[in-house]
């Protein structure tokens, strides 16, 4: 009698017959139900509410800063658009909000400290370049910004960051200055209203009434 040999067992089934492992998730489910993909993101699924909202909860500095709640990104963005029309009094009104949503991609990636995005290099780069693309054609702006918005939104950006490391993350003025350059100033009371961290709530109304001015 010839025997029949026992079937392959699952571990030496041939590759073409194994269960093939689902792609792993690049999107991000959003509270209004948008799902944006980080790695190949539309701007039909980005909204201003989605992105206030996350900024406003997304910290600067990993936190290390001083007052009851956090800095968070979105009240950063407002400083560095308030201090954009002192740096720059006469800029287009649409490149004052593409500096309001320089850091809008943090509403799905976060924020990063700039030490370990070096460390991270091009990729990190590529994902926050095409995720602003997306939000910038949503709102309006070319997805590849200007060389002169681009300075305009740096200069701002670097002022703000300025600001915040002297006020509340503990750096003193001179190492404050290597890091960031000479600091641009504002009103005192514009400065301590800017530079007291609000709360989430606040920070997201701040930004979308803002935001509702320059596309006004």
């Amino acid at each position: 009698m010839v025997e029949t040999p026992d079937p392959p067992s699952p571990a030496h089934a041939p590759a073409s017959r194994k269960a093939a492992r689902p792609a792993p998730r690049a999107w991000q489910r959003m509270l209004s139900g948008r799902r944006l993909d980080l790695l190949d993101p539309t701007p039909l699924d980005v909204e201003i509410e989605d992105i206030a909202h996350g900024l406003a909860r997304v910290a600067r500095w990993n936190g290390q800063t001083r007052g009851d709640n956090i800095f968070s990104v979105a009240q950063h963005s407002l400083l560095v658009e308030r201090l954009a029309r002192r740096t720059s009094p006469n800029i287009d009104p649409r490149w004052r909000l593409a500096v309001l949503l320089h850091d809008a991609p943090e509403y799905v990636i976060g924020d990063m400290i700039s030490p370990f995005k070096a460390v991270l290099g091009g990729d990190y780069k590529a994902v926050e370049a095409r995720l602003l693309g997306a939000i910038s054609l949503r709102f309006g702006l070319p997805p590849v910004w200007p060389d002169a918005l681009v300075k305009v939104a740096k200069v701002a950006d670097r002022a703000a960051a300025y600001l915040e490391a002297t006020h509340l993350a503990g750096f003193e003025a001179q190492e404050a200055l290597a890091f960031f350059g000479r600091p641009v100033r504002l009103d005192d009371a514009v400065e301590k209203d800017y530079l007291t961290p609000w709360t989430a709530d606040e920070a997201k109304a701040r930004f979308i009434a803002r935001f509702e001015e320059l596309v006004s």
